[in-house]
């Protein structure tokens, strides 16, 4: 809407200025002439009064309603007046119209409301995003017969078949059938979890090997993933946005311009001048407060800014949250995906009575067959150990249990204690503590663990953040080991484990009510309600939609490190942000006097003209500091 009324009035302000006698004394020039071509001003500074102002007309009735007068109560003042008085100068009152200031003032205020605008759009589609996360439709078995049915006619007791890389469409539980599900958008967990039957499905999640038949046991609009999604709305509809600083200033300006015309009005009445000179000396107070500066200092570096961050790798897609990225005090930050690569690597293998680097030959190779996220961390161990893969034959994958082949004529088995559980080898001695083992030829030969591969930014972005005094917190869905591993090496002093997605907008909320600043940061579908409870959501961008619409600010290069050049800008923005609502405010102090004309007795009196002039080079002035931002270097 903004900027079809800024090309509108941009085009019908052309004819305003041409016909302007203020322009054509100015510049030296004369427009064609012809029958009442006088009225040119007064015709198309109607259509812009009308059809560009009412937009702050409409603005300033409801601030007045809410009896919180500001920048639209100023803007619309302004334009009034200028465009009252233009009328009467028009038909007769001796004057001198000024159609090109209210033209020219109309169309800065929607150009500064048009940068405003698309620098706070983003509509919050967190809650869209989320149900692209379920099928429309599910497999229901009845009677030993497969139909497609709407998740919507689901009913508690139905049976659905979820085949191999399909998405559970409800929350149930397993009552036929074994597999691996991946849960990470969800728990957070990194590591597919087993299912067999009696095991609690989620909706939302991905099934990986197995055929499952799952039990309904909660309807769609009481699935976990629909309790996120009633998360994500509170706090999106809950957040609370600090009053602009701009409005705060232009209350002020308000009360100072009324006053001081007012002022001006009444003394000029009672020292006996005349009405024509009271009302010129009136409309000039009031046009030389209006906020042409006011109305782009703030617009104008956050246009500036948001291109910048947008250089520097930060999508901003809530203003208000690069403005309040100044007073982080705690950074959360999601661990998988986040703060490490989100892809599982070997963290630790124990040999016993073997060479190790034949251990893991063996153990790469018996995998080599497999897709699991386990063999691939295995092959990428052995390769970087320059180990050469040998021919596995006879592969086996028992779900739930591990895999079993043969390499070189031994039989090499990988498992969790489900595998030693079923080849009845209870005594795991030294290796009891271990996640995962290797038994080759019946014997347990070694164990290993996985963990995250942590990113190789996240150690410096940790440090620079804690250089600045911020507090940095680790959250994740994972176990406390697997937490404790990454938090140490990161140098996290505080971190919270195995927490379910509804729990950390409440870990977050805590940290508020501790008197946090807090900025959250992740990537998944389990951070949303965080994100959006946060102070300010900071998002991975090559994260999911869902994270990404419930966030703030998106860093588009997955690097951490741009939390704290965020915060830089931030800071930076904010400096410039003050200097300009200090000058687009501060020159009033000595242009409403002189507008008032209390000079006047030593002759120095300021024409009306000249004042629209003075107020638009304070414009200029507010446009050239914003673009010395230009000159930040966000790194």
């Amino acid at each position: 809407m903004f900027r079809d009324k800024v090309l509108a009035v941009l085009l019908l302000n052309i004819p305003v200025l041409a016909y302007s006698h203020d322009i054509q004394s100015w510049f030296g020039f004369q427009p064609p002439q012809f029958p009442f071509s006088e009225y040119i001003t007064f015709l198309f500074g109607t259509v812009i009064f009308l059809y560009g102002g009412n937009v702050f007309i409409k603005g300033a009735v409801n601030e007045l309603r809410n009896r919180l007068p500001g920048m639209m109560t100023l803007i619309s003042l302004a334009i009034t007046v200028a465009y009252g008085y233009s009328v009467m100068v028009t038909f007769g009152f001796p004057g001198h119209a000024i159609y090109w200031e209210l033209s020219t003032l109309v169309l800065i205020m929607l150009i500064g409301h048009w940068v405003e605008m698309r620098s706070v759009q983003g509509a919050k589609g967190a809650l869209k995003e989320l149900t692209k996360l379920l099928p429309d439709t599910a497999s229901r078995i009845v009677d030993g017969v497969e139909e497609q049915v709407p998740v919507s006619e689901l009913r508690e007791g139905d049976i659905v078949l979820i085949r191999p890389g399909g998405q559970v469409p409800i929350d149930g539980s397993v009552v036929e059938g074994s597999s691996y599900l991946n849960e990470s958008m969800l728990t957070g967990e990194s590591k597919p979890i087993s299912k067999e039957v009696g095991d609690t499905v989620l909706a939302g999640t991905i099934n990986q090997e197995g055929s499952l038949r799952v039990k309904v046991e909660k309807e769609s609009d009481g699935t976990a993933l629909a309790g996120i999604m009633k998360l994500v709305a509170e706090a999106q509809s809950s957040s609370s946005r600090s009053q602009r600083l701009a409005d705060r200033a232009a209350f002020y300006l308000t009360v100072i311009a009324l006053t001081a015309a007012a002022v001006t009005a009444l003394a000029w009445f009672l020292i006996g001048e005349e009405s024509v000179f009271i009302i010129e000396r009136t409309v000039t107070v009031l046009v030389m407060t209006c906020p042409h500066a006011l109305g782009l200092a703030i617009p104008l570096v956050i246009a500036i800014s948001v291109t910048l961050s947008a250089k520097g790798g930060l999508l901003v897609r809530d203003r208000m949250a690069l403005e309040d990225s100044k007073d982080i005090d705690c950074v959360v930050f999601d661990k998988t995906g986040t703060l490490t690569e989100g892809e599982q690597a070997l963290a630790s293998l124990r040999s016993v009575e073997i060479d190790e680097d034949e251990l893991l030959m063996l153990a790469a190779s018996a995998e080599a067959d497999s897709e699991h996220m386990i063999a691939r961390a295995l092959l990428q161990a052995a390769k970087e150990r320059g180990l050469a893969i040998r021919k596995a034959v006879s592969f086996k994958s028992i779900s739930g249990v591990g895999v079993v082949s043969k390499v070189d004529g031994r039989e090499v088995a990988i498992g969790g204690s489900n595998l030693l559980d079923s080849m009845d080898m209870e005594n795991k001695g030294s290796l009891s503590d271990e996640g995962h083992f290797i038994v080759i030829d019946g014997e347990l030969r070694g164990a290993f663990t996985m963990s995250d591969k942590v990113r190789p930014e996240s150690k410096e972005a940790v440090a620079k953040l804690r250089d600045m005094g911020i507090m940095v917190v680790m959250m994740t869905g994972d176990s406390d080991t697997v937490a404790k591993e990454v938090a140490d090496e990161l140098d996290i002093d505080q971190y919270f484990s195995q927490v379910l997605p509804e729990h950390k907008a409440d870990k977050v909320n805590g940290l508020k009510r501790e008197g946090y600043k807090v900025a959250m940061v992740g990537d998944g579908v389990n951070d949303a309600p965080a994100l959006a409870a946060a102070d300010i959501g900071i998002a991975i961008g090559a994260g999911t939609d869902v994270a990404v619409e419930s966030a703030g600010i998106v860093l588009i290069k997955n690097d951490p490190r741009d939390v704290v050049r965020l915060i830089e800008i931030s800071k930076a923005t904010y400096r410039k942000m003050l200097q300009n609502l200090a000058w687009a405010t501060g020159y009033n102090v000595v242009a409403i006097p002189l507008a008032a004309g209390v000079l006047a007795g030593i002759g120095i009196l300021l024409p009306m003209a000249v004042g629209a002039l003075l107020m638009s080079a304070s414009t200029v002035i507010v446009a050239a500091n914003a673009q010395i931002l230009r000159g930040f270097n966000i790194g």
